[in-house]
């Protein structure tokens, strides 16, 4: 786990995440950045599977966390015009191989209906932290509040980066009535400091991108 994180500035309190806790599997760096765009570049779908079972470590390390009703488990959504020029949802690929293995009993099914990328966005690299902010803001809609109402949300995605994404998907869905959101992904980027202070990810580890 990620130590204790530092104290906030002023622009960074104004923008602090929505979402209640964010974690990932590892650092995005080596292998597993391999494996990443194995799925999502190069289109080799059986690589879900191995992420999916790094996403169930990360899961399992949330649980404890969830309130006695399990959580509504959604991906976060591609724009129309991505998910035909990619074929899949990578991130929902994944979240479907990690609920088979039904970690931290997790008895539920994929929800692809309440929540939708209703405007496509710009590439976030190179964009910085106001402008990626900037990007994201109405990209998502909330298409069936009856779904998630008074409800817990297990967010997946592929790669937190800055948290841009996952803060705005946490921001709509809290708005139309959700409880908390929490996010879990296979990988984070760390920060340049960060990396040199953390190991290399060879085993198995969850890592904590906010709590």
């Amino acid at each position: 786990m990620l130590g204790a994180t530092p104290p906030l500035c002023l622009m960074c309190m104004q923008n602090e995440p929505t979402f209640a806790r964010a974690s990932a599997y590892g650092g995005y760096d080596g292998g597993l950045r391999e494996m990443v765009h194995l799925l999502k570049y190069d289109r080799v779908r059986p690589a879900a599977n191995v992420l999916g079972r790094m996403l169930a470590e990360v899961v399992a390390d949330l649980a404890e966390a969830f309130g006695p009703e399990a959580p509504v488990v959604m991906a976060v959504p591609l724009h129309v015009s991505k998910l035909r020029q990619r074929g899949f949802n990578q991130s929902e690929l994944i979240a479907r191989a990690m609920l088979k293995l039904k970690p931290a009993a997790l008895h539920v099914k994929l929800n692809t209906t309440a929540l939708a990328r209703h405007r496509a966005t710009e590439s976030q690299t190179g964009l910085t932290p106001p402008q990626r902010r900037e990007n994201m803001r109405g990209a998502f809609r909330v298409l069936r509040s009856d779904q998630i109402t008074g409800r817990d949300i297990l967010l997946i995605d592929d790669v937190f980066t800055t948290g841009t994404t996952a803060s705005e998907c946490a921001r709509v869905l809290c708005r139309a009535g959700a409880c908390r959101v929490f996010v879990a992904t296979v990988a984070r980027v760390l920060k340049p400091e960060a990396q040199r202070a953390e190991p290399k990810f060879e085993e198995p580890r969850a890592i904590a991108a906010h709590a």
